[in-house]
């Protein structure tokens, strides 16, 4: 059989470019190399396409040294719309090498840039095949004001919240101050428009909302107060395959000494925090939340994949928090974890993947 080209991209402008080439690691170790050729594209802090080495060994989880795509001089050339897939680059002398047709990118990028459907509009405009979420889904979890209007609207449960622009904020304070004391303590404080949560800060007594505020807004001028849900944090893989969109077993953010699940806990293994998955739910939990996961997915018109986050109230009630439709894809993240615990390995996961972003 012949192998597919598969562009692993990863990197990216955000701040998560360490997440994304540690992702990327675990990618390259894993992919079926029987089934796809492989060629790897970084994108380097400053927007730089650049072709990178094929050796999952250069990009450890490690919280010792967080990889990153450094600018080698070689520039990745996209194959034009309507002509052939051909992947070029130009090396450092100049010259122009022919890298063979592409299929199809997996784009592993997270935040802004990689995850908020800017890339996904580039591919589609290129008219190049790509797995993962699509430019609406993509644009629309990326904005945590607008995926809870689009889950809202849907009739899907969202901790209440008020939404505060940089500019309210600067004109009056008291005001923000009142809607953000009606909404009653703890609330969390979160900029719209960032992930890994960089940027959060959980405010358990009214005079921390002004240095909350202070975090979040230099991470974006849009940002949300939002009531604090009090329930188990319950994780739902949803995964879009051949035989339509299924869930996987749900995992659980079990806190043992964390305020909340940050990114230290999220990602370098910090302390505090234990990544439980199967969760330990009832049959008629397992099936709440897996339909939960489905109809959020569905409520943003999802595409390949999304991680939903959700709380399980002490009264049964399923509080969708939030969907990333690139979810941590490290081997010992979340999305990952579940799909393991559902019978499907990291390497098939991928490959789920990859032929979904095929059949398109």
């Amino acid at each position: 059989m012949d192998k597919q080209t598969v562009v692993v991209l990863f990197g990216g402008r955000s701040s998560e470019h360490s997440i994304s080439s540690a992702t990327a690691g675990g990618v390259l170790g894993a992919i079926d190399r029987d089934r796809y050729a492989v060629i790897p594209v970084g994108i380097t802090r400053e927007g730089a396409f650049v072709l990178e080495d094929d050796d999952p060994a250069k990009f450890p989880l490690d919280a010792a040294h967080l990889p990153e795509v450094v600018d080698n001089g070689t520039r990745v050339l996209w194959p034009e719309p309507g002509g052939d897939r051909t992947l070029r680059v130009v090396q450092t002398d100049g010259t122009v090498e022919g890298l063979g047709e592409i299929d199809v990118v997996l784009p592993i990028l997270h935040g802004p840039h990689g995850e908020d459907g800017t890339i996904q509009g580039f591919f589609d405009t290129l008219e190049v095949p790509y797995a993962g979420g699509g430019v609406l889904d993509s644009a629309l979890c990326m904005d945590k004001h607008f995926m809870k209007v689009a889950l809202e609207a849907s009739g899907i449960s969202v901790a209440p919240w008020v939404t505060v622009r940089r500019s309210d904020w600067d004109r009056d304070a008291a005001v923000v101050r009142a809607r953000a004391a009606e909404l009653g303590l703890p609330v969390f404080v979160k900029p719209a428009r960032a992930g890994s949560s960089v940027g959060v800060s959980k405010v358990e007594a009214a005079d921390e909302l002004d240095a909350a505020l202070a975090v979040a807004f230099a991470e974006d001028d849009k940002v949300l107060i939002e009531t604090g849900v009090s329930g188990r944090e319950i994780e739902v893989a949803v995964l879009e395959s051949a035989d339509g969109v299924r869930a996987s077993l749900p995992g659980e953010i079990v806190l043992t000494s964390r305020g909340f699940y940050d990114f230290e806990g999220k990602y370098l293994g910090g302390d505090g925090v234990d990544v439980v998955c199967p969760a330990e739910v009832t049959d008629a939990e397992l099936a709440a939340i897996q339909q939960a996961g489905i109809r959020a997915f569905e409520a943003v018109d999802g595409r390949g994949l999304a991680r939903v986050d959700m709380f399980l109230t002490p009264s049964g009630e399923l509080v969708v928090n939030e969907l990333n439709t690139m979810p941590g894809f490290t081997p010992i993240s979340m999305f990952p974890k579940c799909w393991v615990a559902s019978g499907l390995s990291y390497g098939d996961l991928i490959t789920e993947l990859v032929e979904a972003g095929l059949r398109r």
